[in-house]
């Protein structure tokens, strides 16, 4: 299911943070991990991913779409129209119930584990089961503070935490930027 996390990117002036929370439920009652690390970087750290939904499809669903990316130089459009063209002509099996959010240093994408590729408007997309308490918190900030894109990110986050029961605020944020693509700066953010 898609319950159980929160992964929200905001991009703002060249640069582009993925946020997620380190929730890990089982059920619907049971807390099973506070810490886990739900964004990370691929393709030798140019392309950042936050991932919601069942923890295997979600793992599934970023290493097909890394082997897309191997495939096509790093062309994180190309390698999401093509994963997608995958699912649709059936080659890739069953549809994972997962999605992911994916990023370099000029495109935001989200992926679906059943092969929709969306590209959002106005830089700022969410998904899992706190999503819509994240977008909205991070459209609010984006529309009413100059705060970077890592604050917004992180500060919508900690909203949806406090609104979600499967969100919580260990939050692990990642971020690139047009200007140094490499450069890590993935340490959680104090709460």
């Amino acid at each position: 299911m898609l319950e159980g996390t929160t992964i929200v990117a905001v991009k703002r002036d060249g640069t582009c943070a993925i946020a997620g929370d380190g929730q890990v439920t089982m059920g619907e009652k049971v807390v099973m991990k506070r810490g886990a690390v739900k964004v990370r970087r691929i393709y030798n750290g140019r392309v950042i991913v936050g991932f919601a939904g069942s923890v295997a499809d979600a793992f599934t669903l970023s290493e097909r779409f890394e082997a897309k990316l191997e495939q096509y130089g790093g062309n994180l459009p190309r390698a999401a129209v093509e994963l997608a063209q995958d699912w649709h002509g059936e080659r890739a099996g069953r549809q994972l119930e997962a999605m992911l959010i994916a990023a370099d240093a000029q495109d935001l994408l989200v992926l679906s584990g059943s092969g929709e590729v969306i590209d959002p408007d106005d830089g700022v997309v969410a998904i899992g089961s706190g999503g819509s308490y994240a977008y909205a918190a991070a459209k609010a900030l984006v529309e009413n503070t100059a705060l970077p894109a890592r604050d917004i990110a992180q500060k919508a986050i900690l909203i949806a935490s406090s609104i979600c029961v499967f969100t919580n605020d260990h939050i692990t944020v990642e971020e690139i930027s047009a200007e140094k693509p490499q450069e890590v700066r993935s340490l959680p953010c104090p709460t």
